[in-house]
């Protein structure tokens, strides 16, 4: 079988699954370092032609990832695209299940997915909640808005996020609201946008401030196992 992704998290997933499959990526996709296959273009414009000529079997998208004319292309172009929709935990490991067992193939759910299941299943927030500011950009400030994987995988910590009400899945909030809004900590990834310990902290002046890595947030695949773990370090 041959399997094209547009979407990091999934290709590492398919890599550490099922290796020899893919055949295509985007560059974004960074896991494994190692990867070794045919770049296709972002996510947001990838190669509709160079992936046709890779003749996959299965392109793996996510609907929050990829455009749809992009999709709508490569299906006109005759290839079957499957797209993710993940909103929170318990979807993102029922989409896992399905992109592995029923896409590509596999006999069973891989081991890491059986593990990510248990760690999360055992991250029971202990001690007081707290209420969090999560930015995922800058110029303009956008943070996470309703139904979202990483703010799910927050709550589950015991971190909510201020707008989580929000109408927008990720609203642009200027500055000066953020900064008012009374949150107890602000929480930085570093992606999509790479919030550093240089960048970011410093618009939040007297609020505590916690640097996670965005791919144990944001992304649903092998790291999952060890998310929790690191997130609570991060979190402390």
């Amino acid at each position: 079988m041959r399997v094209v992704s547009l979407v990091p998290s999934l290709t590492e997933a398919v890599a550490v699954s099922a290796p020899g499959l893919l055949v295509g990526a985007t560059d974004w996709c960074s896991h494994p370092a190692d990867l070794d296959v045919v770049r296709v273009g972002g996510t947001k414009n990838p190669d509709v032609e160079a992936i046709v000529r890779l003749r996959p079997d299965l392109v793996l998208a996510n609907e929050e990832e990829n455009r749809e004319p992009d999709l709508a292309a490569l299906r006109e172009a005759g290839l079957d695209v499957m797209v993710t929709v993940i909103r929170d935990l318990p979807q993102a490991l029922a989409e896992l299940e399905r992109v592995l067992v029923g896409g590509c193939g596999l006999a069973a759910r891989p081991g890491w997915l059986d593990a990510a299941e248990e760690a999360w299943s055992g991250a029971v927030a202990d001690g007081p909640r707290r209420t969090a500011l999560v930015p995922v950009w800058r110029r303009p400030w956008m943070v996470l808005g309703r139904d979202t994987f990483a703010g799910d995988l927050l709550a589950r910590l015991g971190v909510d996020h201020l707008y989580a009400g929000h109408p927008e899945r990720y609203p642009r909030v200027p500055l000066d609201a953020l900064r008012a809004a009374g949150a107890d900590l602000v929480v930085l990834p570093d992606e999509p946008y790479r919030f550093t310990a240089d960048d970011g902290p410093e618009a939040f002046p007297g609020l505590p401030a916690a640097l996670v890595s965005g791919r144990h947030l944001t992304w649903y695949g092998p790291s999952l196992a060890e998310a929790p773990r690191v997130l609570r370090a991060a979190l402390r």
